[in-house]
Formats: structure tokens, sequence, C-alpha cells
């Protein structure tokens, strides 16, 4: 059923796999446009619980639980990647699922990304498939040094990776990484790196947010700021790099597409893609007509995509672990909207909340 194109009404619900705060912000978009939401997450704790019209706390290999869950909703959506592709398939049969599962485990799987990115003729570092420790020797040979092992899967902000230097032990990185398949990047010599953040409808129409230039501190994103500072020839290449990925997913809904810039902005090599909202489109709460929450829900609600229009230049600032406590001395700030996510555990990267400041241009 993942395939099918429901047009809900307000007042239909909308299942959100994951309780984090994509989720908490996604229920408030739907709230906001008359939709109910039904979280489904392992995590008694899961701030998105806090905001909405039902919840299920159980595991994401729980049958009889997701048959519930099913039963309970018009459509189902995820807020993160790392979401089991299985679960999706399965709930797949009995609600329409969206984006497709079928992208979500494409995405799980750097490798299978990557392939995916390149045969679209799209440019990437180059990589190699490393599922043994013999067989870095060879990879590193193809790729050279110096080069980023990642893991396969499960890889996000920084985690399920190391950095193989010149004169490096590749032994050492392979257990870094816990010993288990993984891809080997060539390590990229990037200006700097932008997002973009698109909207895919089930009729093809595609909007684009404005290209996002983000700063990472300890491989964390720490501070976006919009709009890049790129020739006006690299943002349209980043835009239709994003447009022909989502196309060519046939994707209904938001996803990011993240990239690095080479020396001058001659040049942009696909990172990564989320197959959801993303952290780096969270400006998009206050500098924008429209946010990429809305947008996502008006997507998989079979809803018309909105035209989003900046309001400003905007520069969104993560709040990680204690700096959470700083959220008083941001309240009297012109410009500057707080959001705190409701997390009850303040642990060093951990993000807490964001600060979103809109300037005038």
């Amino acid at each position: 059923m993942s395939g099918a194109a429901p047009v809900l009404a307000p007042e239909a619900v909308i299942g959100i796999l994951g309780g984090g705060q994509l989720g908490r912000m996604l229920a408030l978009a739907a709230a906001r446009l008359g939709f109910k939401c039904h979280v489904y997450s392992p995590s008694p704790d899961s701030p998105a619980f806090e905001v909405v019209h039902r919840v299920t706390c159980a595991d994401y290999n729980d049958t009889e639980a997701l048959d519930r869950f099913a039963a309970d909703v018009d459509v189902v959506t995820y807020e993160f990647e790392n979401v089991p592709a299985d679960t999706a398939t399965f709930l797949a049969v009995r609600v329409p699922v969206l984006p497709d599962p079928q992208i979500l485990a494409t995405t799980q799987d750097r490798l299978a990304e990557k392939r995916f990115v390149a045969k679209l003729g799209i440019p990437t570092a180059a990589f190699a498939d490393v599922t043994a420790p013999g067989e870095l020797a060879a990879a590193m040979a193809k790729i050279g040094q110096p080069a980023v092992l990642k893991t396969r899967r499960y890889g996000y902000d920084g985690k399920g990776q190391a950095t193989i230097r010149n004169g490096g032990d590749p032994a050492t990185a392979w257990r870094e990484v816990g010993g288990q398949p993984c891809i080997l990047e060539a390590f990229v010599p990037f200006e700097r790196e932008v997002s973009v953040v698109a909207a895919r409808a089930h009729d093809g129409a595609i909007e684009c947010f404005d290209v996002t230039e983000n700063e990472h501190r300890d491989h964390i994103l720490k501070i976006s700021r919009v709009p890049a500072a790129l020739p006006e020839s690299a943002t349209q290449e980043a835009r239709r790099i994003a447009e022909t990925i989502a196309r060519q997913f046939n994707y209904v809904g938001v996803l990011a597409v993240e990239m690095f810039v080479l020396k001058n902005g001659s040049q942009l090599l696909v990172n990564e893609i989320a197959p959801r909202v993303h952290n780096s489109g969270h400006w998009t709460l206050d500098g924008a007509s429209v946010s990429q929450f809305e947008q996502h829900i008006r997507a998989v609600a079979g809803w018309p995509l909105a035209k989003p229009i900046r309001h400003g230049r905007v520069e969104m600032t993560n709040l990680i672990g204690n700096e959470v406590e700083d959220y008083r001395g941001w309240l009297g700030v012109p410009g500057a909207a707080v959001h705190l996510y409701g997390k009850t555990a303040v642990r060093p990267g951990r993000k807490m909340g964001h600060v979103t400041r809109v300037f005038a241009e």
C-alpha cells in the first residue's frame, strides 16, 4: 500500500515512527493543519509523546503492536532513517507508508546509497566496499590516503567512522568502527558543507528550500546559515541534484541532500541523503513562509506543497548538551526564537534544542 496516494482530510490520523524531536516538530506542524498524530516509539521518554493524540510504546519488531498502530492511522511516515526497513515494509501491507520503505532500505546502507547516486551520474567521493578486514588493503590501494572508513549502517553525527591517514593503521580503524561491513571513502578536502532540503508531492511537484551552509563541531551540526555563500551556478546545481534524487526515488515527503563544496565552489559532491526532515532545515520554522515540517505533512497527506519564501538572512544554532541551559540568554535577543525539545536527560553531544535568528537582508 506504500504506493497509494491518499488525500487526507483534517482530523485524519498520521502515524509517525520515532519519537524524537523531529517527530515532535512534525506532530506540532500536523496539529496546526488539523491532523492528529499517533507516535510509535520504543522509548518511554520520547519527547514527541508529550504533544500527540495517541502513543504506542513498543519495540519496532512487535508485530501485534504494529498491527494495532496500523489500524489506528491513515498514513505512516517516519522521523529518522534508522527505523528498521522491515518495520516499514510490514506496515506498508496494511496502510500507506511514505516515503516508500524501499527508499528507507537504500539510504540505511551507505554503500547502496552511494551506488544509487553514482548511477545517476551525480559526483560523490570515491568509494569502495569493505566487508572484511582482509579487503582493506585493496580498497586503500584503490581509494588512496587519507580515507574515511564508515560503517555501512547506523552511523550519524560522526559515529561509526574512522579516518585512516597516511601511515595510519587500517586494523585500528577497523576495530574503531566495530569490525562490521564498511565503506571506504576518499577524504574530501572540501571548502564548505551545504545541504538542500526538498519536498516532493504525490503529483511529482517539487519545492526546494534555499541552499543551507552548515558548520559542524565534533561531527555534530552546530550552525546553519541561509543563504549559503555559493556562486549562483553552484546554488542551481545543488537544487538540481536534490530534485534529481527526489524524482528518481519517486519520493513523497521531505528529504535532505548533504553535499561537499570543493574549492571556489567549482564542484559539488553528494555526501549523504536523509529520507526525512533534517536538522539543517530547522531554520524554516521561523525563517520561511512554510516549514520543512509542514511541507512534509502536506506531502504525505496528499495536499499541495507550499511555495517556500525566505523571510531574510537566517541562522540556526543547535543547543547541544549543557548549552540548553543558555536558553534564557536567547529569549531577549532580537529576531531570535527558542525551540526546546523537552528532553529530560542532558548528555554531551545530545541535541536539546535550537535557536533561529532572522535578520533583515
